[in-house]
């Protein structure tokens, strides 16, 4: 039988799945109870459904799913460890239920543990003590669901999304990984950090799962946080979780993502995007392995694996004070640079018929061959998206109905371009030792938007070594502005690679 409401605020609306209003199904002939319960929950923000015996809490059950409930274990018309034993043994096995009990009916309570029920109270029960409870309870089933989700989509994207390629950069990278992996197993319960770096697309989540499913973490969460995503004034709840009241809405405690990583990996992608307010907070949960929940004042321990990865220029961002020295140090530990698309493009005929292959796969579409013409136009393309570009690309042309064998055109990419001789004595002739380095300098800071660490790699030097000729020539390294030329120390070349 349902207990009737009356009144506003009595009755809760259908919640959707992935709401963020927690519905507990109270089950409990009492009904005096059964109605202070339900105001407790509503005054704690959650929604409630009460009913006084098990053929209505089927009926319900079958409805919709809760997200826990509170059973009595003698009702009207059965027992209520039969009905725990029924929701364990059908599609609900994983609903948190906590159980309730007369004084003296221990036996009770310790058959429903057995029957995996998630806690239990004895009547006469304090609500301050069963809100604890239902707290905890609903906090541990949003954590595990949390995990289950995370792991089922980590192994899902590494069957997927190995590493593809056979070219020199990519063994360099192996290798690399392979060092790391067998560090961070060296180091025991706190492995050393590592900072990923990459233009964007180039496949830093991928190297990211790689180290984690390839070490003896593996099974284990794997937590992706992406700090470019989440929202900025919740970001630090997200992050480091919040106790119940630490601020409004907050409603129930709730774990944050670096504590729900356990002893497994928090990934931190986008770490440049990080607020500079919060950076010295992360960097105290690097330094004393604790992490402290808002509103708390109990430190919490971490055992996590802490991955970074960015595709931001964080040495010119330090410079320019919008990334701690501090904390950009501590990431950088070990560090892993991931090769743009276009200084690997020996792996280009692999990873095509590696997107090829999942794209016909996933549409039940005739996957295309690689021409040799679209080889070479390949080659030309600058890829500024990297591989994420090319994924793209081979999928958009499938979808469009490209004919199995696959030319420039039909990728949407230009043929290659006749490229004319130039003797470099010519380009040259005329100029000092040192308006000839200007010139070189200029432009690769132009071609990258005045990006020193780019320029440098593109020029053969170090960082420190540009810098140094920068500021001796009198470069000023900044984007360039429309209609500049390279004479003037900024110029305009006829093909300009986008700023990265």
């Amino acid at each position: 039988m349902t207990m009737q409401q009356s009144g506003p605020g009595h009755s809760e609306p259908p919640r959707e799945p992935g709401g963020s209003v927690p519905t507990v199904l109270v089950v409990d002939d009492e009904e005096l109870f059964a109605r202070a319960v339900g105001r407790k929950l509503r005054r704690s923000g959650m929604g409630c459904e009460l009913v006084l015996d098990l053929a209505e809490a089927r009926t319900r059950l079958t409805a919709r799913r809760p997200d826990l409930i509170l059973l009595d274990m003698r009702l009207p018309d059965g027992s209520g460890l039969d009905f725990l034993r029924e929701i364990r043994a059908g599609d609900h096995a994983d609903l948190p239920v906590l159980v309730l009990t007369a004084f003296g009916g221990l036996e009770d309570a310790v058959a429903a543990m057995k029957e995996r029920a998630d806690d239990y109270l004895v009547k006469p029960v304090d609500l301050d003590e069963l809100m604890v409870k239902i707290e905890r309870v609903l906090g541990q089933a949003d954590l595990s669901r949390r995990l289950e989700y995370s792991r089922q989509r980590e192994r899902h994207a590494r069957k997927e999304d190995p590493l593809i390629g056979t070219s020199a950069a990519m063994g360099a990278l192996r290798s690399r990984i392979a060092r790391i992996r067998h560090l961070a197993g060296q180091a025991g319960k706190a492995p050393p950090t590592v900072l990923i770096q990459g233009e964007t697309g180039t496949g830093k989540d991928l190297a990211a799962r790689t180290l984690h499913f390839g070490s003896d973490r593996a099974r284990r969460p794997f937590v992706h946080v992406d700090c470019a995503a989440l929202p900025k004034d919740l970001i630090e709840a997200e992050l480091f979780g919040h106790e119940k009241g630490a601020f409004t809405h907050a409603h129930t405690a709730r774990t944050g993502l670096i504590e729900a990583a356990e002893d497994g990996t928090a990934y931190l992608d986008e770490i440049g995007e990080l607020p500079l307010e919060l950076q010295s907070r992360l960097l105290a949960v690097l330094e004393r392995r604790e992490v402290r929940r808002i509103g708390s004042t109990r430190p919490r321990p971490v055992a996590a694996w802490f991955i970074a990865a960015t595709n931001r220029d964080l040495d010119d961002m330090v410079s320019r004070g919008a990334f701690r020295s501090d904390l950009y140090f501590r990431l950088k530990v070990l560090s892993l640079d991931i090769p743009p698309l276009r200084e690997r493009l020996d792996d280009l005929a692999p990873l095509f018929e590696h997107f090829a292959a999942l794209t016909a796969r996933r549409y039940g579409m005739p996957a295309p061959t690689l021409s040799p013409e679209l080889l070479e136009a390949a080659r030309c393309h600058d890829w500024p998206g990297n591989v994420r570009e090319l994924a793209y690309t081979v999928e958009r042309t499938i979808l469009l109905g490209a004919d199995q064998r696959s030319d420039a055109q039909s990728l949407g990419l230009a043929s290659a371009p006749p490229v004319a001789a130039v003797d470099p004595v010519d380009v040259l002739d005329g100029l000092t030792l040192d308006e000839a380095e200007r010139r070189l300098i200029a432009r690769a800071l132009h071609e990258t938007g005045g990006n020193v660490s780019e320029s440098a790699r593109r020029l053969g030097v170090s960082r420190m070594a540009l810098r140094y000729r920068i500021r001796k020539l009198g470069i000023e390294p900044r984007r360039p502005r429309a209609g500049e030329s390279v004479e003037s120390g900024h110029g305009s070349p006829a093909h300009r690679r986008p700023a990265r």
